[in-house]
């Protein structure tokens, strides 16, 4: 059974929306775009492609998919980490609009999406399947305890605003850390795996 990963952007202040541009995601009126773009450097650039050597099959939400599908099919370059992986390697898209994707080896999940990840952690025989952004997909994942791993790739910046990975009114759950790195632009990369339920206690005096 394969292991199903997150691996993401997020600001400081927890938000994941829009990293790439402007334009990528505006939904809410969000007008910070691009905030990755200043910090990106050689070491992120190098575990990205760590990230991408280890994928079997890719699970995206439908925005993700839609981003990814306009750019990377652009990329022919069969020595590119992540379209050679991209282009070519089964792509399952969660929606329930899209019913022709173009993007060759991709499949739509529709339905009992939980279920059928399930299905899909299964059927994967080599490598991870991997979900990149995606973020309301991501949510719903982790409520069901479906991901084993999550790449946060943490940037210096605080925006104050947008789409948070973690939002308000999710299952309070422990992680325990297997991986960190820093870069030179002062990108902090944190590797989690879940833990179970979060615990709590106290520092007061025990009488």
């Amino acid at each position: 059974m394969a292991k199903l990963t997150l691996t993401t952007f997020v600001s400081l202040d927890g938000v994941m929306q829009g990293p790439g541009g402007p334009d990528e995601d505006t939904t809410g009126g969000f007008e910070y775009g691009g905030w990755t773009v200043p910090f990106a450097d050689e070491g992120m650039g190098a575990f990205v492609s760590e990230v991408f050597d280890r994928s079997g099959a890719y699970l995206l939400g439908r925005r993700t998919y839609d981003i990814f599908s306009s750019y990377w099919p652009l990329v022919t370059d069969p020595q590119d980490p992540i379209a050679a992986r991209l282009n070519t390697l089964p792509k399952h898209v969660v929606s329930r609009t899209l019913t022709d994707p173009e993007w060759e080896n991709t499949t739509v999940v529709a339905g009992d999406v939980p279920a059928e990840v399930a299905r899909l952690k299964e059927r994967t025989a080599e490598g991870e399947l991997q979900i990149h952004g995606s973020g309301t997909l991501a949510q719903s994942l982790l409520a069901h305890d479906l991901i084993d791993e999550v790449n946060l790739i943490v940037h210096p910046v605080y925006l104050g605003g947008g789409r948070r990975l973690f939002a308000d009114g999710g299952q309070p759950t422990a992680f325990e850390l297997t991986g960190a790195r820093t870069t030179g632009s002062g990108i902090a990369i944190h590797t989690y795996r879940p833990a179970g339920r979060a615990r709590f206690g106290t520092f007061e005096p025990q009488g």
